[in-house]
């Protein structure tokens, strides 16, 4: 009777110790889930939280003061999505602002240009 030895699952080195072990080790474990993660395509909410994420840091970066007007192409530049936000906000002139967490903007076209208004989040907007 032939004894077909086992191999791990990612380097393929001959296994010895327990019947159902799978990897030679814990790095070879972690490699071989993390080579599957990467050729694995995104799953939809992995592509909306790094959107959400990458909206955040840009806004974040361009808002130091609380409230500025970003021309649109820079934002976009930047890899900002329009399209990706968390919740929006209306003012009482009907404008609605859009938020990702706690940083928002307000699409203006001046002069011709798309611009974006940049604030963030306050006290007052809760009510």
């Amino acid at each position: 009777m032939e004894v077909k030895l086992k191999t791990c699952k990612f380097c393929g080195k001959e296994l010895e110790g327990r019947s159902d072990k799978v990897y030679c080790d814990a790095h070879c474990k972690s490699s071989y889930h993390y080579k599957r993660s990467i050729e694995e395509t995104p799953r939809f909410y992995n592509r909306v939280d790094n959107q959400l994420k990458l909206n955040r840091r840009i806004l974040k970066s361009f808002n130091k003061a609380g409230k500025t007007t970003v021309r649109a192409n820079v934002l976009l530049e930047q890899g900002f999505n329009p399209k990706y936000f968390t919740h929006y906000w209306k003012n009482t002139k009907g404008d609605i602002y859009f938020f990702v967490y706690e940083y928002g903007f307000l699409k203006k076209a001046e002069k011709g240009r798309d611009k974006y208004v940049l604030v963030q989040w306050q006290d007052y907007m809760d009510k």
